[in-house]
């Protein structure tokens, strides 16, 4: 018996090693083959944390997030989370921690109101990593005071913030700031018309706006004059300002591809992000601008690194139904059937995902590190333009997992990506 599993063991080594060597002999093929006008190459690895603490009772069989209730000492937990991801990524070479702003979050799955706050106090604990918005839920602020708060932690980091917009898609936030969300019509009217404001402050000198919600500079007296125009500041002082929002329609696409955003897609089906990326660069060209397949974009998905596939799906496991039990409610789940129709619409799958479906959908990769090297080869080829990937940190997983996973994965697949140009 012992024999056979040591057997066993050396045959398992053998086929590491020939998977290796597979993927090292399509890697001299690809750039022996490499067009560098058409490639932009996968550059930049972030993590995507939406701020939860440490949950207990959790998978398909846990506890009902409805029923999760914390202190204000145990939701404070996101903020040591923050701090400790931060350093060590700043220290293992990825490039930008990216968190979500939400509010009111009392079950403990997103617990950060204030990203530029956020950010520009993780930028002066740390050396190099950005700290990216994803997103600002634009309809919670005034349009000024958002760009104001920005562009003064632009200057205090030295460049180290990114901008990141979005409209929310949680009610018990949104309406209780007084914006529409149930009126998703009124709620988008809204926000595009911040994100005009938003652009104007950033990259005019002085400006005035117009509209149906705002009227900037009112028309009232100052000083014995009638304000014509104002000006923020600060003004941020790193510009172009680097601005992402997430590709969740049609409608945001076109929005954003117009205006020169970047998009972000997130745990997202494979003919999902086809359907998206191409959009994205096909109304970039209508608007002037010409983009390879990818560019512009970061493509996002969860994972897991173990030995095996099978492994690492089942250690996966419970944190990926953690994280479906609170989001699948709020329609996050962003597959399609065979026919290309989203999960939820008529004829299509419309419960809640498993991890082989996320698997499935290579919106989640699980296996070894050079399955995932090779995964990546393959976005590489197919979004010649893509340069940036985000990890998702699962929901449920508790830091010291997350922190494991981190470091096999900077040490394991992030050096085949460096030093290619």
């Amino acid at each position: 018996m012992a024999a056979q599993t040591n057997t066993n063991a050396a045959l398992n080594h053998v086929r590491r090693f020939a998977v290796l060597g597979i993927i090292k002999a399509r890697y001299y093929w690809f750039w022996a083959n490499l067009s560098y006008g058409e490639y932009q190459l996968i550059k930049r690895f972030s993590v995507l944390y939406v701020g939860q603490i440490d949950l207990e009772d959790i998978g398909a069989d846990g506890r009902d997030p409805d029923e999760r209730r914390y202190t204000n000492e145990q939701l404070a937990q996101t903020y040591e989370h923050a701090m400790a991801l931060a350093k060590q990524m700043d220290d293992s070479g990825y490039y930008c921690l990216w968190a979500a702003e939400h509010h009111f979050q009392r079950e403990g799955y997103e617990c950060i109101p204030n990203l530029t706050l956020l950010g520009t106090h993780l930028a002066a604990h740390t050396n190099n990593l950005k700290f990216g918005a994803a997103f600002n839920i634009v309809p919670l602020w005034h349009p000024l005071r958002l760009a104001e708060d920005f562009a003064l932690g632009d200057i205090l980091t030295g460049g180290r913030l990114i901008f990141g917009i979005g409209r929310g898609y949680q009610t018990r936030e949104v309406e209780t700031f007084g914006s529409p969300l149930i009126d998703q019509d009124a709620n988008r009217e809204l926000f595009e018309e911040q994100v005009e404001i938003i652009l104007k402050a950033f990259n005019e000198d002085s400006f005035s706006h117009h509209g149906k919600h705002y009227d900037i500079p009112p028309d009232v007296p100052y000083r014995g004059y009638q304000m014509k125009d104002i000006t923020l500041v600060p003004r941020p002082t790193h510009l172009p300002v680097e601005i992402w929002q997430p590709m969740t329609s049609g409608r945001s696409i076109d929005f954003i591809a117009k205006r020169g955003i970047k998009g972000m897609t997130a745990l997202s089906g494979e003919k999902v992000v086809d359907g998206f990326f191409n959009t994205y660069r096909d109304i970039a060209q209508e608007a002037g601008r010409t983009l390879t397949l990818g560019q512009d974009m970061a493509l996002g998905f969860g994972f897991y690194i173990a030995e095996t596939q099978e492994e690492a799906i089942e250690k996966l496991r419970p944190f990926h139904d953690e994280r479906y039990k609170w989001f699948a409610p709020f329609g996050l789940v962003r597959y399609t059937d065979e026919e290309g129709r989203m999960w939820g619409s008529p004829g299509a799958p419309a419960r809640t995902p498993m991890v082989e479906d996320g698997v499935e959908q290579k919106a989640w990769i699980c296996g070894p590190p050079e399955h995932f090297v090779e995964t990546l080869r393959y976005f590489e080829e197919k979004y010649p333009g893509l340069e940036d990937i985000v990890l998702q940190w699962p929901e449920g997983m508790p830091w010291h997992e997350l922190s494991a996973q981190l470091k096999i994965f900077s040490q394991e697949v992030i050096p085949a990506f460096n030093d290619r140009s």
